[in-house]
């Protein structure tokens, strides 16, 4: 019998190795990843093109491309993809990030020869009709507009503006004007310039078949497809902070204030990046967190605050997000520095320490068991130009790192004068 009485022992991870997929090259040179893992009747297909937000020409240029694929093709019209797709029992998923634009696929095998057939025609020959994109445009407008009216979404883009500076693809925020200058050409020159074999590459996981594997080959994989025939080289692009510390963003009727904080810090490749995550993590990353404890559970000045690092090629972001009454703007503010202070100038206790360990390990444990979430993985290793040992590196970081090394982290990383504050809000009579 199991004494309930008992905690049960925690059990770290000794290692986290996670499975590599089977590479192939197919005969067009479009590189193939396979994850074949599970016994459902289930597939996905992730085709990545490398072009994103980094080499748009023009605002909104690489998500309209993206998101166009679906609204008509030389053999489909938009109304034929949704109806195929729906009736055969497809998920299709439309993403576009920094320096890569995803088409995803989840399907039935015993399907797979229809809706591939769709996902084929989408990938290699899109039409960008004028009357589907005014539609798509005008959608995406009015929520565009819907969300300026919110202090959250405000304050975000504020923030945005004042760590990385105008020059700097996050710093240029979207403005009604870019959804107008939204035209056909300019998608098909940017498919053009991006979207062909030579710039893109497959992962396919689930339950994968040699019939899968031979779809695969037959339609992504037999010709190239596309114009251009080079890879797309990475860009790099330098942020330049604003001067101002306080920025504030007026919204006459909000009932509250969003206020963000933020400052650009390190990349993904630095030797600190690891353990500065366990740092963000126990200062604002989960419910237990100091923030969260102190000025959510202790003040009462907010229902939830956290705190993340937010990576892009080159650099990453703190950011510091809530939303509070107007009133308790400053004060909240001012916690937000006392809990830097503390970090800096006190040792973390070995059992705080354990806590937000435990929290970690347990996470990364449940973020990668199963087939899609490996191939998740596996994405964002390529996409994030890092290597496959990154996971086994988060793991050891995350075992062995002290409060002393917490503490010299802090003084070194979390640098107040550096952070700028964002407040959108009701201006204070």
């Amino acid at each position: 019998m199991i004494d309930r009485t008992v905690q049960p022992p925690v059990c770290e991870p000794e290692s986290f190795v996670l499975q590599s997929p089977e590479y192939r090259v197919l005969p067009n040179g479009v590189p193939l990843y396979v994850l074949n893992i599970g016994d459902n009747e289930v597939v996905r297909i992730d085709v990545l093109m490398k072009g994103g937000r980094w080499h748009q020409e023009y605002p909104l240029q690489a998500l309209f491309t993206n998101r166009m694929l679906r609204e008509g093709t030389m053999r489909y019209a938009s109304a034929e993809i949704a109806e195929k797709l729906d009736y055969y029992g497809a998920w299709l998923e439309l993403s576009s990030a920094a320096e890569y634009s995803f088409i995803t696929l989840y399907s039935l095998n015993k399907y797979l020869p229809q809706t591939l057939e769709v996902l084929a025609s989408m990938v290699k020959e899109p039409l960008f009709p004028e009357k589907e994109l005014q539609t798509i445009v005008d959608n995406n407008m009015q929520q565009f507009k819907v969300n300026l009216s919110k202090v959250d979404f405000l304050a975000h883009r504020g923030l945005a503006e004042a760590v990385f500076g105008k020059g700097h693809p996050c710093g240029r925020v979207v403005q009604e004007a870019d959804y107008e200058n939204i035209t056909s050409e300019m998608l098909r020159k940017f498919y053009k310039d991006y979207y062909h074999s030579a710039n893109c590459s497959i992962y396919l996981s689930g339950k994968v078949t040699a019939d899968c594997l031979a779809r695969v080959e037959e339609l992504l994989g037999d010709e190239s497809f596309g114009t251009c025939v080079e890879s797309v080289p990475r860009k790099r692009f330098v942020s330049v902070a604003v001067d101002r510390k306080r920025i504030f963003i007026e919204r006459p009727d909000a009932l509250q204030s969003a206020v963000k904080m933020g400052m650009t810090t390190l990349d993904r490749n630095h030797p600190d990046y690891q353990k500065l995550r366990v740092l963000v993590t126990l200062f604002g990353g989960y419910f237990g967190s100091r923030l969260m404890s102190n000025i959510r559970e202790e003040k009462g000045y907010t229902y939830g605050i956290s705190a993340g690092l937010v990576s892009y090629p080159g650099v990453s972001s703190l950011l510091i997000s809530t939303e509070t009454a107007n009133e308790y703007v400053e004060p909240l503010i001012g916690e937000v520095y006392r809990e830097i202070d503390r970090l800096q100038n006190e040792l973390v206790s070995e059992e705080e320490l354990a806590m937000v360990r435990n929290y970690m390990l347990g996470d990364l444990c449940r973020n990668y068991e199963s087939a899609f979430s490996l191939a998740d993985a596996w994405i964002f290793l390529q996409t994030s130009d890092l290597p496959s040992t990154f996971f086994e590196e988060s793991l050891y970081a995350i075992k062995t790192i002290t409060s002393k090394e917490i503490q010299r982290l802090a003084v070194d990383y979390l640098c107040k004068e550096n952070l700028k504050e964002v407040v959108s809000g009701k201006k204070e009579e």
